[in-house]
């Protein structure tokens, strides 16, 4: 036997299997669209919807691991709660098992034809969709055919005395199969490819038969060392975060050890209950059906366990906080809460996860308004350092999330939307950032009035507290219609702009009557129009900021 062509035909065929399984990922991600963000609403809901959305984010990112390392992102973040997260990655553990699913049909005949087809409509649709779609199918083609190579340098190992032996003992050893499947995860770093090995492996008879060198009772054991292995870049992922971050990756891995130690003792009892709801071949272990009954055997016993540990996800909690005690210190308020690297790789929720700093950076812009209309009216010293402090906190942050949205809109792959979407977000972070400046600026003219004890009149004051209220709800309601992608709540800030602008030119012909009439000094009429016109340019940024978000749709 040429050892050279095997390994190396396995190792090609697993590379295009790798390669199609993450470009079939990409244009299921494209081809879904911002459709993926109403999943996000769904992790919010109970915990059986949690299971769901957790099933489904996997199966269309082709990856338990990268919905781990999400939800992880989103704990730390804050996002979403312990008992949430655990129950979304017992949904992703099921979701795992759709591509075992797809691998089992057998369409050996139909792979060219697709690979065929999904190229033609990749290469020549000029609409975006159809070429997302095309690629998904291309990709899906591709998939099999790393399948059908791998197979067929699998089947001279069948001749191989010293390889039978091997997986004999591993076959009826059934802790060595869990080592296995550990081992051989922890190598290729994709629990999915490990199962397609196996699959095909299986498929591969025994000498002059047609059973199976390896049997559905070889198998079982490997795919539990797989689960296992699965969590290690959840577990990594976890490093460095939160306290509740890193119990949710560690509710991982006690999900699929407990799991595996059950049923480790019922393995003869479980093979009887695939089998029987599974196609029966001509002898038992026939190579015709074992693929589909490793693959139900996969499905199965991730939900049984997500049956088993659902009503016992309190019981989880109370395990994983044993395991990680205490509690999270606060962090500093210039340190990003929810801008998470590790998601970069989905960029529809790495922008989920922007608009939440977005928004949280809004808050601090908001606080400088207070304080600014505060300094104007009182000339109180601890508002003025407070702004010039905020000016500090808002700047960090902008400038941490302009450089995570250069990092999105780097990534491969992205779809016009989506790059639309990361160009509007990196808009509005500068436009939330000069609303600060413009708190700045006020500032700087209240500290020219103090110098010079200026004052306004009372129906001065009450006109520039009025002006602040008006822009103060602009920016709320800018990044509420962001948050919740309201139209009309961005049409409304587009309204308040214009009559922030009417009210500017409304107030200094009002000062200019003051002024004749002598109810106020002229030394005041460059800080008074200086501060209305810092006011009317924080609407301007709303506006932008209102305009961005009408402009994603």
């Amino acid at each position: 036997m040429n050892w050279f062509s095997v390994i190396s035909g396995l190792l090609g065929g697993l590379a295009i299997f790798i390669f199609g399984m993450n470009m079939m990922s990409e244009g299921m991600q494209k081809s879904a669209g911002e459709k993926m963000r109403v999943i996000l609403g769904i992790l919010t809901k109970n915990p059986l919807m949690a299971v769901l959305a957790g099933a489904v984010v996997t199966a269309v990112l082709q990856s338990s691991a990268a919905t781990s390392i999400m939800v992880i992102g989103f704990v730390s973040a804050g996002l979403m709660t312990l008992p949430q997260a655990i129950a979304v990655v017992i949904g992703a553990n099921i979701g795992t098992t759709i591509t075992g699913q797809i691998i089992a049909f057998d369409i050996e005949d139909l792979v060219w034809p697709i690979i065929v087809v999904g190229f033609a409509m990749y290469f020549f649709a000029k609409k975006e969709r159809f070429k997302n779609i095309g690629e998904t199918i291309f990709a899906f083609g591709l998939l099999f055919l790393g399948i059908i190579n791998m197979s067929s340098v699998m089947k001279p190992l069948a001749e191989v005395p010293a390889f039978t032996n091997i997986i004999a003992k591993v076959a009826d050893t059934p802790i060595l199969g869990v080592l296995t499947g550990l081992g051989m995860t922890l190598t290729i770093q994709s629990s999915s490819a490990v199962v397609a090995i196996i699959q095909n492996f299986a498929k591969t008879p025994v000498a002059g038969t047609t059973v199976s060198i390896i049997g559905l009772q070889g198998a079982i054991p490997i795919i539990f060392g797989t689960n296992i292995g699965a969590t290690l870049p959840s577990l990594i992922a976890g490093m460095g975060k939160g306290k509740d971050a890193k119990r949710t990756a560690l509710a991982n891995l006690v999900f699929n050890v407990t799991l595996t130690l059950l049923f480790m003792f019922i393995i003869p009892l479980f093979c009887a209950l695939v089998r029987a709801v599974s196609p029966a071949g001509a002898t038992l272990d026939d190579v015709s059906v074992i693929s589909r009954q490793i693959a139900n055997a996969h499905s199965i016993y991730n939900l049984v366990g997500a049956v088993i540990w659902l009503p016992l996800v309190w019981l989880m909690i109370k395990i994983v906080n044993k395991l990680v005690p205490g509690t999270d210190e606060v962090i500093d308020e210039g340190t990003p809460k929810y801008l998470d690297e590790k998601i970069l790789e989905q960029p529809v929720f790495a922008m989920h996860l922007c608009v939440n700093e977005l928004s949280r950076t809004a808050v601090f812009a908001e606080k400088m308004i207070d304080h600014a209309r505060a300094a104007v009216k009182d000339k109180k010293q601890e508002d003025i350092e407070e702004v010039e402090r905020l000016e500090t906190v808002v700047d960090k942050l902008q400038d941490a999330i302009v450089r995570y949205i250069t990092n999105i809109s780097a990534q491969p792959g992205l779809s016009e939307q989506q790059a639309v979407r990361s160009a509007s977000l990196m808009h509005i972070a500068n436009d939330v950032e000069h609303v600060g400046d413009r708190c700045v600026d006020i500032i700087k003219v209240v500290r020219t009035m103090i110098k010079k004890e200026y004052d306004f009149s009372d129906e001065a004051h009450e006109e520039i507290d009025g002006s602040f209220d008006i822009v103060k709800e602009m920016l709320e309601n800018s990044m509420k219609a962001l948050e919740t992608e309201d139209r009309k709540l961005a049409d409304m800030v587009l309204e308040d702009e214009d009559k922030i602008d009417d009210l500017e030119a409304k107030l200094r012909k009002r000062h200019m009557k003051r002024l004749k009439k002598k109810k106020c000094s002229p030394t005041l009429s460059v800080v008074y129009t200086e501060i209305l016109h810092n006011i009317e340019r924080i609407g301007d940024h709303c506006k932008n900021i209102a305009e961005a978000v009408i402009g994603e749709e």
